[in-house]
């Protein structure tokens, strides 16, 4: 059993409602598998990876794949995924930031860290433990992506609101509304509210919430090279367009562990 996580133990059940796989894989797998030519890896490891289906796409590619992630429904959720998809050259474990090399003790030519899951660790210390500890499940030469929104504009305008995404199916609806709060200690609150019907009756709703550290660029860059990663490269999006520090919606970062 994984430890309790808050937003996402309970958000597993539609998390795959409120983003579009099919769109976001189309867009996103040309770069990371343009990245991972340039180590000719064949084993990949995706570091909270959520429900799963980055790791069950790598695999259908033909990559050798574990997807990791703290919490337990995500994970169940991605082996129904992945049986769904009758995708076997994928495993699932529950295992978080800076428990990987113990848990899954081996070696990848290629980490993964998206949909802004490095921003769940909190603090200085966190920070180096869980980018050593992706040092460590990484072959010397081997790459490293991590995909963050682009706090040092998020930071800079103070904006709350997300987009809201729309689902509906037979009769099911939900809405979700994303927004921050901006904490006093420098600390985010990233909350979603999940609104639900079925057959045109009433609303419920329902709020999660989580806590996040927005990372900014500068301070990510210097954690990675004090944690042996080198030639970091910055850009604004997964199709590797030019990271602008004021207008890009993301930081995608690709680096390599030192030989």
């Amino acid at each position: 059993m994984g430890e309790r996580v808050p937003l996402y133990d309970s958000f597993s059940d539609a998390y795959d409602h409120f983003v579009n796989w099919t769109q976001r894989l189309a867009y996103e797998m040309a770069f990371i598998q343009r990245q991972l030519a340039t180590v000719g890896a064949h084993s990949v490891l995706d570091a909270a990876c959520g429900t799963g289906w980055h790791a069950i796409a790598l695999a259908q590619a033909g990559y050798e794949v574990t997807g990791a992630d703290l919490s337990s429904g995500m994970i169940e959720r991605a082996r129904q995924n992945a049986a769904a998809m009758a995708v076997s050259r994928v495993r699932f474990v529950i295992a978080g930031f800076g428990q990987l090399r113990k848990i899954i003790n081996r070696s990848y030519n290629a980490v993964l860290c998206l949909g802004n899951s490095l921003p769940h660790v909190l603090s200085d210390e966190e920070l180096h433990a869980t980018l050593a500890d992706f040092a460590a499940v990484l072959v010397p030469g081997g790459l490293l992506i991590i995909q963050n929104r682009n706090f040092d504009a998020v930071m800079r305008t103070r904006v709350r609101w997300m987009t809201p995404q729309w689902y509906r199916q037979e009769g099911q609806e939900q809405l979700f509304i994303r927004f921050y709060d901006f904490n006093a200690d420098g600390t985010l609150t990233f909350n979603v509210l999940i609104l639900e019907r079925k057959n045109n009756e009433a609303w419920s709703q329902r709020a999660e919430a989580t806590q996040l550290r927005p990372w900014l660029s500068h301070e990510l860059h210097r954690a990675l090279e004090e944690n042996g990663f080198t030639h970091c490269t910055f850009f604004g999006d997964m199709a590797g367009s030019p990271f602008d520090v004021a207008n890009s919606g993301d930081l995608v970062i690709v680096a390599y562990r030192r030989g």
